[in-house]
């Protein structure tokens, strides 16, 4: 089969493409972490209970995992361009309706639905990358795509402090949630006209593995419920949907198998899997976001309910690590061609010393100065998440093929988000059971934050092992190969090859 190539576009308008892509993945990620300083306005405000409260933050974690993989094969087969439309003008509505919710029981309703649409947007993003880029300048994008990612989790909490301390506690929870109606308006209406349009293919047009979506979507459901909900299901019966998801996983594991002999197009290409690079670069970003994403879960509870912060100061607390992670990610966009799984493994390094550094400072240093004391190991720590995110989203999805590249960001970022359910769940697991068994709130946070340690040195030592493959670091660019299966959208393509 012939590749149909779209002709290229002028590099400004990439650029700006690529511009509406990343504000559009700003908010949906903001929106991770926005929420958890407004949780007691909306308990003032709204009269929102704990439970409704536990899904307004983890319903939005839910269905932002599981529409991933089904909207990134979607976003393949009729194009990334429709899919990142529709998913950013859903999620501008949704977050109108969620900020003008009657009562918590809507709220519940409305974030839910918030969260499939930033499911929709985020694996276009990375298909749009490595549709628009190639060589070098994809490796920048994802650079810039790191940086977004690092700095919209971190400001989360200090973008949410800051509108509850201006709104007031009965409306600003609200704000945090009309704050993205400018942004997904000016963002929309700029895609429009910015996002380039890729020729379909000829050929006859790949049907969608529905059977695939509901196996993996209930797979990673029985994995994420009990997750997620850790604190409201009190009972172990819980545990047991954990192997229930991993039989459902099996079952669809052994479905795309069937899928693939039978030629038809799975929902997952498993044959992504014997790329050395996307398979060990999928387990470090799990890993990585089950130790990342705990910090400021742990730390900023433990900053205003021990320390005694404002939802605001708790915020400004971890602006180091924030702008760490925007230096890191750019730094890691430009050296990743030539440095390689090299810069992850500094990258991890560099995290694991500023968790250790923050474990001292909060043992050595008086309580009410412990935000200035963790200041210096918060940068060090946001400047290692740079050099990780970045180039190991470019290192993992390099060798994959543009027709399967939002599957393949899917699978990606739904590990990101099953990594970061299970993080904090076991880290604050660590860190409640010290706090309540011993009443020592300093204790707790270390061994929580130790705990994150621990994971992180397992993706560090994924990182390491991957350093064996002397074919990991991104090629030149090079003249478009056949697109595998049928792709529905043309584009420069990229061999596979197995091991690579």
């Amino acid at each position: 089969m012939t590749t149909v190539q779209a002709p290229p576009a002028p590099d400004d308008r990439r650029w700006k493409a690529l511009a509406v892509c990343l504000t559009a993945g700003f908010i949906s990620l903001l929106d991770t972490s926005i929420v958890n300083v407004a949780l007691p306005s909306m308990e003032h405000g709204l009269g929102a209970s704990e439970a409704a409260e536990s899904w307004v933050v983890s319903g939005y974690a839910l269905t932002f995992g599981l529409a991933l993989v089904p909207a990134g094969r979607l976003g393949d087969m009729r194009g990334r361009r429709q899919a990142f439309l529709i998913g950013l003008a859903l999620f501008t509505v949704a977050s109108a309706a969620c900020g003008l919710a009657p009562s918590a029981s809507w709220l519940v309703a409305f974030r839910l639905i918030q969260g499939m649409a930033a499911g929709m947007v985020a694996p276009q993003t990375s298909g749009l990358i490595q549709q628009m880029f190639q060589g070098a300048e994809r490796a920048k994008a994802f650079g810039l795509l790191g940086t977004v990612i690092g700095v919209s989790t971190a400001t989360g909490p200090l973008a949410g402090g800051l509108l509850i301390n201006a709104a007031g506690l009965d409306h600003g929870w609200r704000w945090v949630f009309f704050v993205n109606l400018p942004i997904g308006v000016a963002a929309l209406a700029a895609g429009l006209r910015l996002l380039p349009r890729f020729p379909a293919s000829p050929g006859k047009r790949e049907e969608f593995d529905l059977f695939g979506v509901l196996l993996l979507g209930s797979g990673v459901l029985a994995f994420m419920l009990p997750l997620v909900q850790k604190e409201q299901w009190t009972g172990q019966q819980k545990w047991a949907l954990l192997p229930v998801g991993a039989l459902l996983l099996a079952l669809f594991w052994a479905w795309e198998r069937h899928q693939g002999r039978r030629g038809r197009a799975p929902l997952v290409d498993l044959d992504l899997f014997s790329l050395r690079s996307f398979t060990l670069g999928a387990l470090i970003s799990l890993t990585y976001f089950a130790g990342f994403t705990t910090v400021f879960f742990v730390y900023a509870l433990f900053l205003q309910n021990t320390v005694g912060y404002s939802a605001l100061a708790a915020g400004v607390t971890v602006l180091p690590f924030a702008a760490g992670s925007a230096i890191g990610a750019a730094l890691g966009g430009r050296m990743v061609v030539r440095h390689g799984r090299k810069l992850v493994v500094i990258g991890l390094s560099g995290v694991v010393v500023g968790l250790l550094g923050t474990v001292v400072a909060v043992q050595l240093v008086p309580l009410q100065s412990v935000g200035w004391a963790t200041a210096l190991p918060m940068l060090v720590g946001g400047l290692g998440s740079g050099l990780t995110v970045s180039p190991n989203t470019t290192l993992t999805l390099t060798r994959v093929p543009v027709g399967r590249a939002g599957a393949a960001g899917g699978v990606l970022q739904t590990g990101q988000r099953v990594g970061s359910a299970a993080g904090i769940a076991v880290v604050g697991a660590v860190y409640f059971a010290h706090q309540a068994d011993q009443g020592r709130p300093v204790t707790a946070i270390q061994l929580g934050l130790l705990t994150a340690v621990g994971i992180s040195m397992i993706a560090l030592l994924l990182a390491v092992a991957d350093l064996r493959d002397r074919q990991v670091r991104p090629e030149p660019e090079r003249a478009a190969e056949p697109v595998p299966r049928g792709t529905e959208e043309g584009g420069a393509e990229e061999t596979v090859r197995p091991g690579a």
